[in-house]
């Protein structure tokens, strides 16, 4: 088998507004498609954070894989890697990895996984050693909001939207807010964990929201917090005291290996990381330093699904905890974030995902359902979606027509907060 073209599609879908430690979600979210086709009438898909540098880096990719076998997959690799040798991301989220060539080969590793199941019959789950759970937990990702529905409607409503897409249009900017948020979701996926993107507000009202979402669901229901590496170590360690009756896992409430060790030092909350272990050259430095007690993994960082695996396989070695790290995303993602859940006996919290925030989707079927709070993964081959081409086609037109070709959080809150920078965002 020899692949025989690369396609690459850059979509735009509505994303509401929803606020971060690096600003304000546009009211579209920028994602890549990419399919790898086979002279066997075989093809393979992936998707991953959009924008003009990423589509420029994945169209280059193309030379390095005609006539490549899908399942030499290292040998793509190591093409990949010289080809984008010493490429810097230019992704302006403040904490994507900036390792050009680990992004794009993970995305072309989803879809030569894909490619290979199909080829050989099995799900992606069974190349990967086969499953060891028939299914996996995903916690519900709680963002402070303002009112709107994203997309065409920005701070305005969908008229036809109904349940949680007519629910997830309000306001959440307050503890309560927020709660009710929270038993929305969870009422209408089943989510049994929660997880609150913080770095917006003064750290006292996010520690109130956690104590409020702790009261609200009870000790059953695990609570997490991500202020992106907006606090201080003082302000870490202080608010650490008062939310460790109530958190399941810190997460990066500090910037830098070093301060998190030091945190670790103060509180007795586990800590997680996606900020400042990101990549195996860094585990080394984590180790030493005790910078973190578990990683939340991410295939499209790290190197792709195959990798994750790996790095599931470092963490019991050392003693670390795995999850899974989320960013917007449709239905591709979803699932082969599902075929590691499956498959890696190392994943032992419920995974972040932002599925529940999007409404629109590219494979066929439509969306997938959660089934309390969890999924499954089918004996289809491959990642076992396919792709719809006519809603490929509408959110390529999406694309086209909504102006925007690189996310930008900072530039988006300006919008509303004239001069705001992250940097002057630091409590």
């Amino acid at each position: 088998m020899k692949i025989t073209d690369l396609i690459v599609t850059p979509i735009a879908f509505d994303d509401p507004p929803l606020l971060n430690a690096a600003g304000l979600h546009a009211p579209y979210a920028l994602r890549i498609i990419i399919e790898v086709k086979t002279d066997e009438n075989i093809s393979g898909v992936g998707e991953i954070a959009g924008g003009s540098a990423a589509l420029k880096s994945l169209q280059q990719a193309r030379e390095f894989l005609i006539g490549m076998d899908p399942f030499e997959r290292n040998k793509i690799k190591i093409a990949i890697e010289k080809g984008f040798e010493n490429v810097q991301d230019t992704m302006n989220v403040g904490y994507a990895p900036k390792n050009v060539a680990k992004r794009i080969y993970s995305a072309l590793n989803i879809a030569l996984l894909d490619v290979c199941g199909k080829a050989v019959g099995k799900p992606v789950c069974d190349l990967l050693g086969g499953r060891v759970r028939d299914r996996i937990d995903f916690s519900a990702y709680l963002f402070y909001k303002y009112e709107g529905a994203g997309g065409k409607f920005d701070r305005g409503h969908d008229p036809d939207a109904t349940g949680w897409h007519k629910f997830k249009e309000n306001q959440f900017l307050t503890p309560d807010e927020v709660v009710e948020e929270a038993k929305a979701m969870c009422k209408e996926f089943g989510f049994k964990s929660l997880k609150l993107k913080g770095g917006v507000f003064e750290p006292e009202v996010e520690s109130n929201t956690v104590i409020a979402l702790s009261k609200a669901f009870g000790k059953g229901t695990p609570v997490r917090i991500d202020p992106n590496a907006c606090w201080t170590l003082e302000t870490s360690i202080k608010y650490g005291k008062i939310l460790a009756p109530y958190l399941e896992y810190y997460e990066d409430p500090c910037k830098t290996q070093e301060a998190m060790a030091e945190l670790g030092k103060a509180v007795s909350i586990p800590r997680a990381t996606n900020m400042c272990t990101t990549s195996f050259e860094e585990i080394p430095s984590a180790i030493k330093l005790g910078s973190e007690d578990i990683i939340l993994a991410d295939p499209h960082y790290w190197g792709g699904i195959e990798a994750t695996m790996q790095l599931g396989k470092i963490c019991s070695v050392f003693g670390r905890g795995l999850s899974m790290h989320s960013n917007s995303h449709l239905g591709i993602s979803l699932m082969a974030m599902a075929h590691v859940g499956v498959a890696c006996p190392e994943i032992s919290f419920a995974m972040d995902t932002h599925y529940p925030w999007q409404k629109d989707e590219i494979i066929k079927g439509g969306r997938i359902k959660f089934d309390d709070g969890a999924l499954s993964v089918s004996n289809e081959p491959g990642l076992g979606v396919e792709l719809d081409y006519e809603q490929l086609e509408r959110l390529h037109q999406n694309y086209l027509a909504c102006g925007y070709t690189e996310r930008n959080d900072e530039a988006e809150m300006q919008k509303v907060i004239p001069g705001w920078t992250r940097k002057n965002h630091i409590f």
